[in-house]
């Protein structure tokens, strides 16, 4: 399959990119930082640099990789947890105006399947966004997936674990990987309490 994956030098994307192409699908990753275009391309994936809210340029890439699935896996999150309420309007734009780009180039390719990140809580702020993006998905056919509060390497609190809802992001790269077919709706991926 012909997966484009927003959000490809991400916490989940770097795990995603070679998982997906062990299982001989072909990806294209997408980031907004050139400087990460290289690393998006050692694991795999035919970089793309685009920035989401160039709806122009990114159908442009969404087509031109004649894609058949979208995965959203974009967020606009700090590299810190302490700024995390400094960049809440952004990712808060990220999950409202980025989904409906991503939305609007999957349909310009033709592309039929959707599967989107999102929280397996609600935020003390931004909720209301977090309920937009989970329609507009769901709305879109897609499969929406609320992740539990990552934890492993790279993440905000590395190796210390949260409070449930909790997932290891490595064990949800691979329980993502396993969602490829399943059908329009909701599903939670954390660990059982």
């Amino acid at each position: 399959m012909r997966i484009f994956l927003a959000g490809a030098s991400g916490v989940i994307g770097v795990r995603l990119i070679p998982l997906l192409v062990e299982q001989g699908h072909e990806v294209a990753g997408m980031t907004r930082s050139p400087g990460k275009v290289e690393m998006v391309s050692e694991l795999g994936a035919e970089p793309v640099a685009c920035d989401v809210y160039d709806a122009g340029a990114l159908t442009a890439a969404v087509t031109g990789f004649h894609t058949e699935l979208m995965m959203h896996q974009l967020t606009d999150l700090p590299d810190t947890a302490d700024q995390i309420s400094d960049f809440r309007d952004r990712n808060n734009r990220m999950r409202t105006e980025g989904t409906r780009n991503l939305i609007s180039a999957m349909r310009a390719a033709g592309a039929e399947r959707l599967i989107a990140q999102s929280i397996a809580w609600r935020p003390p702020a931004g909720g209301e966004a977090v309920e937009e993006h989970e329609r507009l998905v769901l709305e879109a056919g897609g499969l929406v997936i609320e992740y539990g509060i990552f934890y492993g390497p790279g993440t905000y609190g590395g190796d210390r674990v949260p409070d449930h809802p909790r997932i290891h992001v490595d064990d949800a790269a691979r329980r993502t990987v396993e969602l490829l077919d399943a059908p329009s709706g909701v599903v939670v991926v954390a660990e059982e309490e």
